[in-house]
């Protein structure tokens, strides 16, 4: 079994290939006390495989003189670990394992499996699999850690790469949350990007780290130890070097990181901002007083049509910049799912939702009724927990009224990890109690905090 380490090791060095031993957080230096601070400075070597975002000279004089987005937080500084080496040999509450949708060992972190003993297998295969950038929860068995969470990482391609760098956050973000909600306070995360999804580990360390930091400035009183873990040399000075562009320990790295952190740094969920799906709100029209309603005059066809352009005043409440967005990305694909259904004779969403086939007929009272008791039968026999898992939808208590609030999550929406035809059987079934009587939505259009 383990045994515990007599002496300190030093952060990035390798003990011993021999994994029956426990090492413990005072073992390994936090963060915020360690040696070297010399990371930031070393301008002329390139110490990555993947051009580095960080030496652009444009940007660098662009954001000299500017606030820092990442300022310094020796609280949250305090919770940081840089340990070189497999988590499963760190006494922590809980450790992380970057596997594949169907949980299985052969896709598990090295070592894993190994360590904890047959027990883990056996019960990732009761939890019927884990889509990509969530996370699940098990038992740690003969581990020094009290549980493992596992997440899957996204699959990367160039193409999709801000859909990637969203699920890889979401996975970081999900196991935090997953941390809480057990009421476990320490987690050793390994490196969820892995060679074989083709994630390149720059870019993914970037998402790694500003998502932990984002997570930690709002729930920093909830956790005490966050151990980023590396497994190669190559991975541990990448940490090295961006670890004090995000969490900086003095005044000095915080000015160096304003001119060298990348552009886009994400929201305050530390995912990657997209314009387009950005809420634009305008200030409403200043309230003017109307006369009392006189009664309807007929106007001449000439008038009308007068009336009509006159109304044109409007349009200067309106932001271009909102009206030049007539086709989102989200009707734009919904119109793709729409023809690809229709194509395959399959079933489309404007059915299921009781409006008949789009260009067609509405279905009668009766026919609406009828779809309706049959879904929400199918619905009432299957086991839609996954679907309630990726809180896209959920109850949210009452409002002011008394009448209950459906909460919707538009980031937690992912449309590649998302069986649709179940979600909407989900929907059916939530929805179900509530039709009868008054009801409020809140929609938020990005993620929400545990405290929401």
């Amino acid at each position: 079994m383990y045994q515990a380490v007599a002496a300190a090791t030093t952060m990035g060095g390798v003990p011993t290939d021999n994994v029956d031993f426990v090492v413990t957080l005072d073992q390994i230096p936090r963060w915020i006390d360690a040696e070297s601070r010399s990371s930031l400075e070393c301008e002329n070597e390139d110490h990555s495989y993947f051009p580095d975002p960080l030496k652009s000279p444009e940007e660098e004089s662009s954001r000299n003189g500017t606030i820092s987005r990442f300022p310094v937080d020796h609280e949250i500084n305090s919770t940081i670990y840089l340990w070189r080496g497999q988590p499963w040999n760190l006494d922590v509450d809980a450790v992380v394992n970057s596997t594949n949708e169907t949980l299985e060992e052969a896709h598990s972190s090295q070592g894993l499996h190994a360590a904890a003993g047959p027990g883990l297998a056996e019960e990732c295969a009761t939890l019927g699999g884990c889509r990509t950038g969530m996370a699940k929860v098990t038992k740690a068995y003969d581990l020094p850690a009290r549980r493992v969470i596992h997440t899957v990482g996204p699959k990367y391609a160039v193409k999709y790469h801000t859909a990637a760098e969203n699920a890889l956050s979401h996975c970081y973000r999900s196991c935090l949350e997953l941390l809480i909600e057990n009421g476990l306070r320490s987690i050793a995360m390994d490196c969820i990007y892995t060679e074989a999804k083709n994630y390149p580990r720059e870019p993914a360390a970037h998402v790694a780290i500003r998502t932990v930091r984002r997570f930690l400035e709002k729930q920093k009183d909830e956790i005490i130890a966050v151990v980023f873990c590396t497994g190669t040399s190559s991975d541990t000075e990448i940490y090295k070097r961006l670890l004090p562009l995000y969490f900086p320990r003095d005044k000095h790295e915080e000015k160096v990181a304003i001119a060298k952190l990348p552009a886009d740094v994400g929201d305050e969920n530390g995912e990657t901002i997209i314009d387009e799906r950005k809420i634009r709100i305008k200030p409403l029209p200043k309230k003017t007083i109307h006369k009392p309603l006189e009664a309807p005059v007929e106007l001449p066809i000439s008038d009308v049509g007068l009336m009509q352009r006159n109304s044109s005043y409007l349009d200067t409440y309106l932001d271009p910049a909102f009206m030049s967005l007539i086709k989102d990305p989200d009707q734009r694909r919904q119109e793709q799912w729409e023809k690809t259904a229709q194509a395959q004779g399959g079933w489309n969403c404007a059915k299921m939702l009781g409006f008949g086939d789009l260009g067609g007929p509405p279905l009668s009272a009766a026919e609406e009724y009828s779809l309706h008791s049959r879904y929400l039968s199918k619905a009432n026999s299957l086991n839609l927990s996954e679907i309630a898992e990726m809180k896209i939808v959920y109850r949210g208590g009452v409002d002011s009224e008394g009448h209950p609030v459906m909460v919707i999550v538009g980031a937690h929406f992912l449309l590649r990890c998302l069986d649709l035809e179940r979600f909407v059987l989900y929907i059916v079934k939530e929805f179900e109690p509530l039709i009868q009587k008054p009801y409020t939505i809140l929609y938020l259009h990005s993620a929400a905090s545990l405290q929401t």
